[in-house]
């Protein structure tokens, strides 16, 4: 079975043998059906051989001419005047075709119609032979169309799914260096206070970008290893900011095997962090809770911040967390996630569920 599907791919993925193939089964489901009406196989053949070409050239010329060439083209009146005469001269050739040629094999003592007789004859051309050769030409219009309609769609498709993971690409790419420029700026302050603390810093930075870089490349990870990564992340804050932080971190999470895309959650910490503990706040808060049971995602976090907060230069310097997470959520987990953010006086809470 396997077999006999690789031999028909196979002529299906050549074009030249697609089309023979096709006109092929046409010649044999045409006798098969008119044998088994008449018991009789052989005069059906040899009628059904004789009549093909013309059947061919009128698929053709209607597939490849006059509907892609005049038809789509809005040029009506040269179409149906093509159509007119290409209906015409070809029911005649066929009739030709089957008085001249296939008749003297299975007829004896009979009167052939002459020339002008089978050309003058429009009505019989039009009520007999018109549907027997342009049956099959409208069937190939139909596949035709069809299979342009659908390759149209799948290139669209794979086109967008080359935008999407070009966007989401980019998007990543924006988190690496967000991520890299805070974590840096903390390393920094501690290098200046001469801590002890330092070269932890470095040892979970270089384990998270490790990660970042090389390990979440999937476009699914566990969460479990995400979970790993808001842990070193929040190691590292903790170690900047000491004891004035007030950091609870809660999870529940029934299977830590399950697929999740990687770095979405990672913004939000970040942003929790920076606009939450990095404000002038004397005991900053930051809460954060994460829940997965039957593959439903609850994210809360809540954090303090200062009424005026820090700003850069006079200028209040913004985050791209949140405008790239709700972009990664509209590509990822596009119907399937809710992310609602409560911007208070003194405090900010982001709920995120994503039905993963």
């Amino acid at each position: 079975m396997k077999e006999n599907s690789t031999w028909i791919d196979n002529i299906l993925r050549n074009r030249k043998l697609s089309h023979v193939f096709f006109w092929v089964m046409w010649l044999f489901l045409t006798t098969a059906i008119a044998g088994l009406n008449t018991g009789v196989y052989q005069s059906h053949l040899i009628h059904n051989l004789f009549i093909l070409p013309a059947q061919i050239l009128a698929g053709y010329l209607l597939v490849y001419y006059q509907v892609p060439k005049l038809l789509y083209h809005k040029k009506y009146l040269p179409f149906f005047i093509s159509f007119a005469i290409s209906v015409f001269l070809l029911s005649a050739i066929a009739r030709l075709s089957v008085i001249y040629l296939a008749e003297p094999f299975f007829r004896e003592d009979f009167q052939q119609e002459s020339i002008i007789e089978i050309f003058s004859d429009v009505p019989y051309l039009l009520g007999v032979y018109f549907p027997s050769v342009y049956l099959i030409a409208f069937i190939f219009l139909i596949i035709k169309t069809f299979k342009e309609r659908f390759e149209s769609k799948h290139q669209l498709e794979v086109l967008q799914k080359e935008k999407k993971t070009a966007e989401l690409n980019f998007l990543k790419a924006q988190i690496h260096p967000h991520f890299l420029f805070n974590t840096l700026n903390n390393l920094y302050a501690l290098t200046l206070e001469k801590s002890d603390d330092a070269p932890e810093v470095v040892v979970k930075l270089s384990e998270m970008l490790d990660y970042m870089l090389y390990q979440c490349s999937d476009p699914k990870v566990a969460i479990a290893k995400e979970v790993e990564l808001l842990k070193n992340y929040m190691d590292l804050e903790v170690l900047r900011y000491g004891k004035k932080l007030d950091l609870e971190f809660n999870q529940e999470i029934d299977h830590p095997n399950t697929p999740i895309a990687p770095l979405i959650l990672l913004s939000l910490v970040e942003n929790a962090f920076k606009h939450g503990a990095s404000g002038n706040l004397v005991n900053p808060l930051i809460h954060i809770h994460l829940k997965v049971v039957d593959k439903e995602l609850t994210f809360k976090i809540f954090n303090t911040k200062s009424k005026h907060p820090q700003s850069i230069k006079g200028l209040k310097k913004q985050g791209i967390g949140t405008n790239n997470i709700r972009r990664q959520l509209d590509l990822i987990y596009p119907d399937s996630y809710q992310l609602n953010i409560e911007d208070q006086e003194e405090d900010y809470l982001v709920i995120l569920k994503i039905g993963l």
